[in-house]
Order: structure tokens, then sequence, then C-alpha cells
């Protein structure tokens, strides 16, 4: 079985460890989330728990949508809502609560977000091209060159590297160290950089 929590990117800081030398987290605000449905084999096809992040504003801003779905399970509305998978014999139900207390200090858990989003990026800063010479006369800086032959095959074969949107996918870091665990405030402190912009959603899962 796999534990996650919904939380919110605040920013990043630094602290110090134990010998004294400087780390960089970034804190989330981990919670607090609700159980808001939980999936079956027997019903759904898969074992899941869908859990929600509490809107501190008591679901004022929720659509209709989810503030019906989140009666129907006898839940404060909630406005943003993630999957987690788990076991069959996982005892998780509506209405049970998911705290940052879940988690340890000292252990990885995987981190997936939405990254932040570039715009529409060039193949030299999307795929790293090196570009061409930047000497006067040549004629080829930035371009991407040939994208394929002419009388065979004549197309451009699928997956070929090119300029494009860039960012605001999802991307999953795997095996962030979280630093320090703040239970009174609900806040997880995770070495390093996660996905995504100040005040996005995060999903931090921890693999059993």
């Amino acid at each position: 079985m796999s534990k996650g929590i919904i939380g919110k990117k605040l920013g990043m800081t630094q602290i110090f460890n134990e010998q004294g030398q400087i780390v960089p987290v970034t804190v989330i605000q981990a919670g607090p989330c609700v159980v808001v449905q939980r999936k079956t084999s027997a019903k759904d096809g898969y074992e899941a728990v869908q859990i929600g992040f509490v809107d501190p504003n008591g679901g004022k801003r929720a659509s209709k949508a989810e503030k019906g779905h989140c009666e129907k399970q006898g839940v404060a509305p909630v406005r943003v809502l993630r999957e987690i998978k788990v076991d069959a014999s996982d005892a998780a139900k509506p209405g049970d609560s998911v705290l940052a207390s879940a988690f340890e200090a000292k252990t990885k858990v995987n981190v997936t977000g939405i990254s932040k989003g570039k715009g529409f990026a060039g193949v030299i800063k999307r795929h790293h091209f090196a570009g061409g010479r930047a000497t006067h006369g040549s004629m080829f800086h930035r371009a991407p060159g040939s994208i394929g032959q002419s009388s065979y095959p004549s197309r451009v074969f699928p997956g070929m590297r090119m300029a494009g949107h860039m960012g605001d996918a999802q991307v999953t870091v795997r095996n962030l160290e979280i630093a320090k665990v703040d239970v009174e405030n609900n806040l997880l402190l995770i070495k390093g950089a996660v996905p995504g912009p100040k005040g996005g959603y995060i999903v931090i899962k921890q693999e059993a």
C-alpha cells in the first residue's frame, strides 16, 4: 500500500541539518485532506482512494458538480481531488482524515505536479539542440535543421523533435527526501525542488 497526500507548494527556503550544513527545501502545505471516495475492483475496476484538499473557505467556490459529488459521500465540499492507488485490504472510508503526521522525516517520497508552462519554445531551449555557429555569414544559428528526407519516405516521422509547447505537463520527481515534518502547521519540508509554481497543487506519495 502507498500512502499519499495532496499538498500546496508555498515556496523554497533553507534549513540547517544536524551537521550544520545548509539544506535547500521546498515548503509544502500538506493537507489537511479528507477521503472523499473509496474505489473498488468490484464497482470501479480498480482499487484506489480519492482524497480532497480541505478548502479553508469551506468549499464556497466549489462547483455544483463538486458539491454534489461530496454531498453524496457525506463529506464537506472540496475543489481539489486526487486519487491514490491502494490495496484491496485498505480500510479507508469517506470522511477519514489524511494529515502530514502520516509522514516521517528522512523518508523518501515521489512528488507529482504540473510543471511551469514555458509557452512556445524553440528546439534549443526545448530539446537542447546545439545550434549553429554565431559567426558572421553563417546563416545557421538557431534553426532546427533537416526534419526528414524528400522522395522517400516523404513524411516526417512521429516523435520528431521540433519547436512547440513546452512545460505545463505532469511531472513526477522520484526519491525526494523529507527533511522535516511540522505536524502542528501541516507542513512538509522536502529536500530539493518539486514541479510547478508557487500555489500549485502536488501529490506526495510514499511507497510501502
